[in-house]
């Protein structure tokens, strides 16, 4: 009864729509102003373009003729004028990289790769791991791959949903981190759960709201039961047919080769090139190492520099999000890259209640890690917005105002945040000292991004449509 009461009330929004629809004048209909789906009250659409980030569509960027951001720009999409510029995916057209390179000539900045003794790198490991990560046929209904979270295009993450969103639209509670430079980590996940990146690949593959596959079983046999994956594993792994172990390999292999150095920073301070970078950026990496305290978590080496500590922190904002007071309006996403600001009575209607998030404390259930996740690398990070395990940060403004105000060490009851790292604490950065600070984190951004796009794009996403 409740489910047909649910259905009704969807038919009469749907019915309240339409008219609305039908009612306007031709002519209003062709103006370009505002959509007023319900009314300010209940329902804001606030315009892409005005987060200024490269999670707003409208802000793409554009490295060697390769576009970094969405497929499609969003600016005015909140007008009733806006039209789509949107490319299909089989329209997209790369090169083959010589990606394996790195291995014996790691970039500017960047350590040597660490390869495990039981999955030395290979061409075939690599290509095969490739074909794989874009191949839609590994989720339960054949429409869904890791690389529509992890979109190439987008630093290897999504610009435009701040929580991944996977199978059939169903919603996840963290958002799509970058896959670039991964090779290095020694936790992988926003709560650090997994250590290697053969063994990571599982938890996508089977979780329900991801690609849903049901068993380790039916992936296997999928891939199986797929004629042009014949003799790709049997030529990559030394005679062996696909199973649960090179599976995991093949794909750890791609993602293990996707590292991004030789930054503009890099070429200043490690390769001495003393115009690499504007005397802005000179100024940011100061703060970055001293004011800001930035590098307590975010590590600078003498020859290489990850910016990771490798550890988990609590940085507050986990801690706000779960025992802070709800706003009347919460954000939602409405389109890719546009969000609408609702209120909370009447999403409540129709909606389901957050999910929780406690951070690591779910894989190590010691209180002592609530609200704590792993510190992530910057490189690139300009290229990777939203920010934050939860994507609730769209500029690296918001990021740096959380840090300038010390984190979040009580909610609005006076209740303490006491697993919070001591490292944060108030730092009184002036507003141009934040914007030297991101000059610098601009400085970030690795030389061989449109060649591993491109690279990218030439490969198929085993789409079921054309190929049998």
């Amino acid at each position: 009864m409740r489910y047909l009461s649910l259905k009704i009330s969807l038919l009469l929004s749907l019915c309240f729509y339409s008219s609305y629809g039908l009612s306007e004048d031709n002519a209003i209909r062709e103006q370009v102003k505002a959509r007023d789906f319900y009314n300010s009250d209940h329902f804001m659409i606030k315009a892409p373009e005005a987060e200024g980030s490269p999670s707003a569509s409208g802000n793409a960027q554009n490295i060697d003729g390769i576009r970094i951001g969405a497929g499609d720009d969003k600016t005015g999409y909140e007008t009733t004028g806006y039209k789509t510029n949107s490319v299909a995916i089989s329209a997209r057209h790369g090169k083959k990289a010589d990606l394996i390179r790195v291995l014996n000539e790691p970039p500017l900045g960047l350590p040597k790769i660490p390869i495990p003794v039981d999955n030395p790198m290979t061409v075939e490991k690599i290509d095969l791991g490739k074909k794989l990560f874009f191949d839609r046929r590994l989720s339960l209904n054949d429409t869904f791959s890791c690389a529509m979270c992890h979109i190439p295009e987008q630093g290897f993450s999504s610009h435009e949903l701040e929580k991944a969103v996977g199978f059939e639209g169903r919603s996840n509670r963290r958002n799509a981190p970058t896959i670039y430079n991964t090779a290095y980590l020694e936790r992988l996940f926003h709560d650090a759960r997994e250590t290697t990146l053969e063994n990571q690949i599982w938890g996508p593959l089977l979780s329900r709201n991801e690609m849903a596959m049901t068993s380790m079983g039916q992936v296997i046999q999928k891939v199986k039961d797929m004629s042009d994956y014949d003799g790709m594993f049997e030529e990559a792994f030394d005679g062996k047919s696909v199973d649960i172990v090179n599976l995991g390999k093949a794909l750890a292999s791609y993602q293990r080769i996707l590292v991004s150095g030789n930054s503009p920073f890099d070429k200043w301070y490690y390769g001495k090139e003393t115009n690499a970078i504007s005397e802005q950026a000179i100024r940011g990496f100061d703060l970055f190492k001293g004011k800001g305290q930035c590098i307590a978590c975010h590590s600078v080496g003498q020859k290489t520099a990850l910016f990771t500590d490798m550890k988990v922190h609590n940085t507050g904002l986990g801690f706000k999000r779960t025992m802070g007071k709800e706003p009347e309006k919460e954000r939602m996403l409405i389109a890719p890259g546009t969000y609408a600001y609702v209120m909370k009575s009447k999403k409540a209607i129709v909606g389901h209640a957050p999910m929780p998030d406690v951070g690591v404390y779910e894989v190590t259930q010691d209180p002592d890690d609530r609200w704590k996740y792993r510190t992530p690398s910057l490189r690139n990070v300009a290229l990777t917005a939203p920010y934050m395990h939860d994507g609730s940060m769209l500029s690296l403004a918001e990021v740096i105002d959380l840090y300038n105000q010390g984190g979040v060490l009580k909610n609005e009851s006076g209740y303490p945040n006491v697993t919070q790292s001591p490292l944060i604490t108030p730092l009184g950065l002036t507003e141009n000292e934040s914007e030297d600070l991101i000059a610098f984190l601009k400085t970030l951004n690795g030389d061989n991004i449109s060649e591993v796009i491109s690279d990218a794009f030439s490969t198929p996403v085993g789409d079921t449509t054309s190929i049998n």
